[in-house]
């Protein structure tokens, strides 16, 4: 890997799907930087949804279109789901080409099926992490192409602009020095903010700097109450809250309560298969009434064939295998966890943002695609699909005057001294999030929320190193969550209000947009 220079062209802020995939789209116009904040393939590889896409013969392409809007809650921006579900098949292709493997019978794609889908769409690979698959040859094709050159351990802390544009980032590079890194568009590909949640299925990296880094440069952020929560994560003592796919749901697994009965009838007709927000309120509900000190309920796959379970759930069978459970024959203790970021910073359907020369795709964007809850399997395909397209756009920035960056003074070091109660902050904003701006919300709660996460202002002013960063990072992007989340007086998709249980159409059919602290709906 090369150094870091000091100019460039483009830079891509994220090493995931998006990132990657947005990365081969530039390397032909120009130099390319691409920054991980962490290892790649450890902080940037996808370990959530595999992707959906209308590939098999028994869908259509409108029947994936119908199912993304059903979920999307009546929110859905139609234009952006249209470019979705019409060039992932594309994209899909594209990336087998360039070396990902695929589940095949007989010459053809395998599928499975996922809660809120239609059909069997969700791509199958040898084994069940497909979106781990298709990073993987993405991230094999852009080592192959000379203009991209990939840095690990480099923490992106600003978006440096001059006269309304971008002309570079601030960051702190691998040796904990302040650097800066002039060009002529950015990228954000942060991927999601699940830790602010005390309980998520995101790495330890996922602290929404993009929308933070968006935001303090005065670009727009939408749809931040919309947080999507995995119903079904693994949930034991001092285990990472590894997400168990809605896949298996789709192949016939129950959820049974602490009494083993199976509950989901009772809230959704379509049982099992029920949207995933409707899923995991179902389990908060069944966790309350049992009053228990630890509550959970449980995933039952005793009565499925244990070689079909071994066979397309061979990571999940592994890892729950580690923590001494036989999937084939025990129940999984499960339970919700933050999962997916349905908002962030807010985007066309070519990844500009309102701010020239900044781009973002994949989830840490805003394209009003998933409306107000994601499908499951779009994920993936929207950092593919909307990944090229930021791509294809941000070439353009390259015939655009580019505004002239004035020279700045870099702060002396990064290495400042650690703020000894940081993590003690984490740990109150995750908790107040967790409690207060969770799966069920209530006026009460958000406004004292907002107003315990406003006295921590001031403790998170002026961050020096990386982790008083992401502290700051969180913060900003708590505080946009909760405030996003009392202006909407309804429940929608995967925000759900116990004082507003029913939509509101009249006046909040609209997505929030959040600029300056000031919020509105359009």
């Amino acid at each position: 890997m090369k150094g870091l220079p000091a100019e460039t062209d483009f830079v891509v802020i994220g090493a995931g799907v998006a990132g990657l995939r947005a990365a081969i789209e530039l390397a032909s116009a120009g130099r390319v930087l691409v920054l991980a904040k962490g290892e790649i393939g450890k902080s940037s590889a996808p370990g959530k949804n595999p992707p959906a896409a209308t590939l098999s013969d028994e869908d259509e392409i409108s029947l994936h279109l119908q199912d993304t809007l059903a979920a999307g809650d009546g929110l859905c921006n139609p234009a952006a789901v249209k470019a979705l579900v019409e060039e992932a098949p594309e994209r899909i292709e594209e990336v087998i080409a360039w070396g990902a493997r695929s589940g095949r019978k007989g010459g053809k794609l395998l599928f499975a099926r996922e809660g809120a889908q239609g059909h069997s769409r969700i791509l199958r690979a040898p084994g069940d992490s497909v979106g781990h698959e298709i990073w993987r040859a993405l991230y094999a094709h852009a080592q192959a192409l000379k203009n991209i050159s990939l840095l690990e351990f480099q923490f992106a802390n600003g978006i440096d602009t001059e006269n309304g544009g971008v002309t570079g980032i601030s960051l702190i590079s691998d040796k904990g020095l302040p650097e800066q890194v002039q060009c002529c568009a950015v990228l954000l590909a942060t991927g999601g903010m699940g830790q602010l949640y005390r309980n998520t299925t995101n790495p330890a990296a996922a602290t929404a700097d993009g929308v933070a880094m968006a935001f303090r440069a005065g670009a727009e952020i939408s749809d931040m109450e919309f947080i999507q929560f995995h119903p079904t994560a693994l949930y034991l003592k001092k285990a990472p809250h590894f997400p168990l796919s809605e896949a298996l749901r789709g192949e016939g697994a129950y959820l049974r309560n602490i009494e083993l009965d199976r509950f989901l009838g009772k809230y959704h007709p379509m049982g099992e298969l029920a949207p995933a927000d409707v899923v995991a309120r179902a389990i908060v509900h069944e966790m309350e009434v049992s009053r228990a000190k630890d509550p959970f309920v449980y995933l039952d796959l005793t009565h499925m064939s244990a070689a079909t379970v071994q066979k397309h759930f061979p990571r999940i069978y592994a890892t729950c295998m580690q923590h001494n459970i036989d999937i084939t024959e025990d129940l999984i203790p499960v339970r919700p966890a933050a999962h997916f970021a349905v908002g962030g910073v807010r985007t066309d359907l070519d990844g500009r943002t309102s701010l020239a020369g900044l781009y973002a795709a994949g989830e840490a964007a805003a394209t009003g695609m998933h409306g107000a809850n994601r499908l499951p399997g779009n994920s993936v395909l929207e950092a593919l699909v909307y990944g090229a397209r930021a791509g294809k756009s941000m070439r353009e920035e390259l015939k655009q005057p580019k505004p002239k960056a004035s020279a700045q003074k870099k702060a002396a070091s990064q290495n400042g001294p650690v703020d000894a109660g940081i993590e003690e902050i984490i740990t109150q904003i995750q908790d107040l999030m967790w409690n207060d701006i969770g799966l069920v919300r209530m006026r009460k709660n958000m406004q004292n929320a907002i107003g315990k996460l406003e006295e921590l202002t001031s403790r998170l002013a002026h961050p020096r190193t990386r982790r008083t960063y992401e502290a700051a990072n969180l913060h900003a992007a708590a505080l946009l969550t909760a405030r996003s989340a009392l202006a909407r007086e309804e429940s929608r998709g995967a925000h759900y209000r116990v004082d507003n249980p029913a939509h509101d159409d009249k006046k909040f059919l609209k997505h929030s947009l959040v600029k300056a602290d000031a919020i509105r709906f359009v």
